[in-house]
């Protein structure tokens, strides 16, 4: 596809001014080559970063553009392998961790139970200790698990899903099913497979316009004053 080319500039104060104060410069970065990339081969001219496409409690996805043809494309920036594998977890994993949890939650009832007797209150209190702190741990992984790279409602999403890394952070043989893969210089290393979705053109547009909308009031610096609640 030709296409406009896009120049982004070296060192504007504006341009930075759409960084989340929260995401590091690579991870920027590799946002707006999505953002070139959508523009300049894909021909999209309704993009958005951290759009929510699940409604307002919904997932957020990193970039999103709508294509001609209303074809909607949905691409996760990703800077280090830990970052990646945070969101490659699947059901499987979350039951396995469930399991776990129960059985724990079983040895906290018996060193509780084994506590209250008062000629072993000293070991077993220690005992308590740690497979409390054990539980709390599993509790929290339970709590940040994210199953987004697998989950057939984020898949329903978008009729594109791409990563975008750094060359060589993943291997071939590691990208999720149904996930395409860009390179730091938005070249496609695996081509995403077309999902069949429904078409949602004026949902999307909503929620890029929102989230745009959102980025330039942040950009320029507008402040937005909420209603005291009434009692």
């Amino acid at each position: 596809m030709t296409t406009q080319a896009l120049r982004l500039p070296d060192d504007s104060p504006a341009f930075t001014n759409f960084k989340n104060g929260n995401e590091t410069a690579l991870t920027y970065e590799l946002k707006w080559v999505a953002w070139r990339w959508l523009w300049e081969e894909i021909g999209c001219r309704a993009i958005g970063f951290e759009v929510r496409l699940e409604g307002p409690f919904g997932r957020i996805a990193d970039v999103v553009g709508l294509a001609p043809g209303n074809f909607v494309y949905l691409i996760e920036v990703k800077s280090s392998r830990s970052d990646a594998k945070r969101d490659d977890k699947n059901e499987r994993t979350v039951k396995r961790l469930q399991d776990k949890k129960s059985d724990i939650e079983s040895s906290v009832a018996l060193a509780r139970a084994i506590n209250g007797q008062p000629e072993t209150v000293s070991r077993s209190a220690d005992d308590l200790v740690r497979t409390e702190e054990k539980l709390a741990r599993v509790d929290k992984r339970l709590e940040t698990i994210s199953t987004k790279f697998n989950d057939p409602a984020y898949l329903r999403c978008a009729d594109y899903h791409y990563l975008i890394t750094q060359d060589r952070l993943l291997r071939i043989t590691e990208i999720p099913d149904q996930w395409g893969l860009l390179n730091e210089r938005g070249e496609i290393v695996v081509a995403a497979p077309k999902k069949q979705v429904k078409r949602v053109t004026a949902h999307v547009l909503r929620a890029i316009a929102r989230a745009n909308t959102r980025d330039l009031m942040k950009a320029v610096d507008v402040k937005v004053d909420r209603p005291a609640r009434s009692n």
